[in-house]
């Protein structure tokens, strides 16, 4: 019975361990398909729509599994970044072969469309996650958003769904409209948080965190001399040397905290001297406390 028991253990973490190694490949691997680089100039626009937000721990991808939008009598499905996944209203139409079956209608691509023909719905694929790609929308304006295409290269039926994620900070809009470009080619469009580029500095232009940090320790510094400098001439009423007032705060006199600022020289060396003596020992010359002395 423990024997028993023990082998049970075993297998269940075998289990997760497989599950687990599993989910982390399926979340990379969505991950890199849905991310962008785009160079222009001396920026770097990044897009990663699969990157989990505060309100959007799927990133773009559907909570439901998948976005659905028709128009004319046109039914559209498509997931973004990966496959569909229907818990719920499936596709309901003819030869869905090559995107699931029958019986798993939609859960083999990541796009497919329903038109009817002489009364009956027939499904169309328009791409799978594998044929999937991201460019920018507007390269003349990268910060408006991304594009993503998916395609199905059956020599039958060479379709396609093109989405447009447009950049919008405020709400999420899904898919309203649908057109069709020649016979399959089709477009929508989103709006999604997402959908905005970060922005990083390139080819060393940039200051970085370091030069930025260094300029508003010297803004500071700058800002708190000329506060106390305002302060001691026309509140405390100090002067320093006769010089015209636009020379006023070159004076030492109005400096804030002067006592302070003329000690701190001395105090630097007197630390730098304890430091070396702890770390390097007492010195040829120097004689401690317990030393004998010769009279």
């Amino acid at each position: 019975m423990k024997i028993h028991s023990i082998f049970l253990n075993s297998q269940f973490l075998v289990l997760v361990f497989v599950v687990t190694i599993l989910h982390r490949v399926s979340v990379d691997s969505v991950s890199a398909l849905c991310e962008l680089t785009f160079k222009d100039k001396n920026r770097v626009y990044y897009y990663s729509l699969a990157s989990p937000l505060r309100k959007f721990p799927h990133g773009i991808l559907s909570e439901d599994g998948f976005y659905k939008v028709a128009a004319n009598g046109t039914v559209l499905w498509f997931q973004l970044c990966g496959s569909m996944i229907f818990n719920h209203d499936p596709p309901m139409c003819i030869d869905c072969k090559d995107c699931g079956g029958p019986s798993r209608c939609g859960m083999a691509c990541s796009a497919l469309v329903s038109n009817k023909i002489e009364g009956y719905p027939v499904c169309t694929t328009l791409g799978h996650s594998s044929s999937t790609l991201i460019d920018v929308l507007d390269k003349e304006s990268p910060h408006m958003g991304a594009i993503v295409k998916m395609t199905n290269n059956d020599p039958k039926h060479n379709c396609s769904l093109s989405v447009s994620v447009i950049c919008n900070t405020k709400e999420v809009q899904g898919p309203q409209k649908l057109k069709t470009v020649g016979l399959c080619d089709y477009t929508t469009e989103l709006k999604h948080p997402l959908g905005c580029a970060k922005i990083i500095s390139s080819n060393g232009n940039g200051l970085g965190w370091f030069g930025t940090f260094v300029i508003i320790i010297l803004c500071l510094f700058g800002g708190y001399l000329l506060a106390g400098g305002v302060y001691r001439y026309f509140f405390l009423h100090v002067r320093g040397i006769d010089l015209p007032w636009i020379f006023i705060f070159l004076t030492f006199q109005i400096i804030p905290n002067l006592e302070f600022w003329a000690s701190l020289p001395h105090k630097i060396q007197s630390l730098y001297l304890s430091l070396m003596r702890r770390f390097r020992g007492p010195s040829q010359g120097y004689r401690n406390s317990y030393s004998p002395v010769n009279f």
